[in-house]
């Protein structure tokens, strides 16, 4: 399958660039698109693609491909737009958008949402485990504990190529038109700002993972934060079945290691998932089933996330096998966040406006 890149930064570099490379079997990345020509010469010349643009427009007239990965930062709504409606299946990395908005004005086309980790093979045995107790419904309690240092220090290792090429003016603009839409999703506070950007930035993860083992939240019921920005996040609130969930989430610049604890509790024991840093590849998540007796049962797979996702993909265009996420489950994980959002504004007497309103 004949693919484009749109992005070419960290995750691409550290992620992509390697998986592809190694998938050859499946993928022929055409055409790359970086706002740094640096970059998307760097990320070409590894995948040995001959297109190489800096403006998404002109990759799409272009063409010469079946489907495109979005890659970039920031919101993507308006790239898939373009890339739809020029009739390319894409698969777009969280989030899909930053209102609800730009999700309505999509056209219909084939798009899959990237939540690695809902391609993790632990999370698919944690799934097939929670079917056989008896679903959402025996569920006490989900507790998450995310602790996460500077995408500095997890990237380390990677020598990724930098990016010194790029308008200031262009960034600028660009910086502008993506607070423009935040003021569009929750309103002008900056507080209530920063609360929705790490909830759909980094948190929506585990929103995408509540939502395949119990369903979305449909209430907020808690949402603190402490420490300098972006700081600590506690939410907290009831599942759409039964029990209630609570999620802390901590930015600790120094910190030795990303670390990521999903834990499942209920009547008879507990799932836990423990997930490494995402950029280290292969690196196995460790899903710990303790049942009866007192008895603990870890369980490790070395199949990379990512790479299940990429082949999930290839499924996706190729023999029209649904995604676990699609355009419905990426709105309900931003307006999970909205409502995140509006429940601090609430309690914290803040301002909070557009949608999240």
């Amino acid at each position: 399958m004949r693919i484009a890149l749109l992005g070419c930064g960290a995750v691409t570099q550290a992620v992509y660039v390697p998986l592809l490379s190694r998938r050859r079997d499946l993928f022929e990345v055409t055409a790359v698109c970086d706002l740094s020509r640096t970059l998307a010469d760097a990320v070409a010349d590894r995948l040995g693609a001959t297109g190489r643009y800096t403006a998404l427009d002109d990759m799409l007239a272009a063409g010469g491909f079946d489907a495109l990965l979005v890659l970039a930062s920031g919101s993507h709504g308006e790239a898939v737009r373009g890339a739809l409606a020029a009739g390319h299946a894409v698969l777009c990395e969280k989030p899909l958008a930053l209102t609800r908005a730009e999700v309505a004005a999509l056209p219909e086309g084939r798009l899959m949402v990237g939540y690695m980790k809902q391609y993790d093979p632990a999370v698919r045995r944690a799934e097939e485990l929670l079917a056989e107790l008896g679903g959402p419904g025996v569920i006490r309690a989900v507790e998450v504990t995310v602790l996460h240092p500077s995408g500095e220090s997890q990237l380390a290792f990677a020598n990724l190529a930098q990016a010194r090429d790029v308008d200031a003016g262009l960034l600028a603009s660009l910086r502008t038109a993506e607070s423009a839409l935040v003021s569009r999703a929750v309103g002008d506070s900056p507080p209530v700002q920063s609360v929705y950007g790490v909830a759909l930035g980094s948190i929506c993860h585990d929103l995408s993972l509540l939502r395949r083992f119990t369903g979305s939240p449909h209430e907020i019921s808690y949402v603190e934060t402490w420490g300098p920005a972006p700081g600590s996040i506690e939410i907290s609130g009831p599942l759409p079945a039964q029990g209630r969930f609570s999620l802390r989430w901590h930015y600790l610049e120094d910190y030795p290691a990303y670390r990521e604890t999903v834990a499942i509790h209920h009547d008879k024991g507990t799932l836990e998932l423990v997930f490494p840093s995402p950029y280290l590849m292969n690196a196995p998540t460790t899903l710990t089933v303790v049942s009866g007796g007192e008895s603990r049962t870890e369980w490790r797979d070395v199949t990379e996330a990512f790479e299940v996702q990429l082949v999930a993909f290839h499924a996706f265009v190729n023999d029209g096998k649904p995604p676990l996420t699609d355009v419905g489950g990426a709105l309900e994980d931003i307006v999970t966040a909205q409502r995140i959002a509006a429940r601090y504004a609430v309690q914290h007497d803040l301002p909070v406006g557009g949608e999240a309103a």
